[in-house]
């Protein structure tokens, strides 16, 4: 974990309740996609996670939804604000597990990781397969940031208002040398269910502190119970135990 202070250099509405968040500062903290920071926002007491979107030496992006008091006050803030930092939080997903073809599924903001994962497999010489899951049409975004990578997603929405109708899940016919996703637990379970591969999941859950204090997002696992901000959030198949 590091700390410092990070520059909003563009904070850019991506529909009516999604933006991109472009920050400069000191990224050395982040090690790995998967990875979240935890932002101070001005007038608030509690910081707020956010996974990290991409990186590069002096650049970081996250994507993030207008949900509560927090990212409504983030969705204001004007270029050159300064901002508080905690970095390198979480374990990041694995890349040597990858294969050839690996799998990416991610639904609403859950896709934020796997783009730059996504970058990082590619540069490896892996040839990963993208779904994006979203409520509707209205509701999607960033898919041309895959399409520049080379990457035409599968797109399903809930109302069939674009590509296939359904959740993520009806489009897991791709063949697949290994599987990540990230997103909340019921669309986590059900994407585990359709597949038989080896897979990494990202759980897209809600944190006190995001370092560990407070044990306010503890999951179970077969190892006991495990806090998703500090022992994940990313983690392997074999190690969850579902919720009932």
């Amino acid at each position: 974990m590091k700390q410092g202070l990070f520059t909003i250099a563009e904070n850019t509405p991506l529909t009516a309740s999604v933006a991109r968040l472009r920050l400069r500062g000191d990224t050395s903290g982040v090690t790995a996609p998967g990875q979240f920071v935890n932002i101070e926002i001005p007038s608030l007491y509690l910081r707020r996670p956010f996974s990290v979107c991409d990186w590069d030496a002096g650049n970081l992006t996250v994507l993030y939804e207008t949900v509560g008091k927090g990212t409504e006050k983030l969705f204001t803030l004007p270029l050159g604000t300064e901002l508080d930092l905690l970095t390198g939080l979480g374990n990041g997903f694995d890349l040597r597990c990858a294969g050839p073809t690996p799998l990416l599924v991610g639904g609403g903001t859950g896709l934020s990781p796997l783009y730059g994962l996504a970058k990082r497999l590619l540069e490896q010489g892996a040839e990963p397969r993208v779904i994006l899951g979203f409520r509707s049409r209205d509701d999607m975004f960033a898919l041309r940031s895959f399409h520049a990578l080379g990457l035409y997603p599968s797109v399903t929405t809930e109302d069939g208002s674009f590509g296939i109708r359904g959740l993520v899940t009806e489009a897991m016919d791709l063949p697949h040398s290994y599987l990540y996703a990230c997103g909340p637990e019921a669309m986590l379970r059900a994407v585990a269910g359709r597949s038989a591969a080896g897979a990494q999941f990202s759980f897209d859950v809600r944190m006190g502190c995001g370092f560990g204090a407070c044990m306010g997002c503890t999951k179970q696992t077969v190892n006991g119970p495990r806090r998703v901000c500090k022992d994940g959030p990313v983690f392997r198949k074999e190690e969850i135990l579902w919720d009932d």
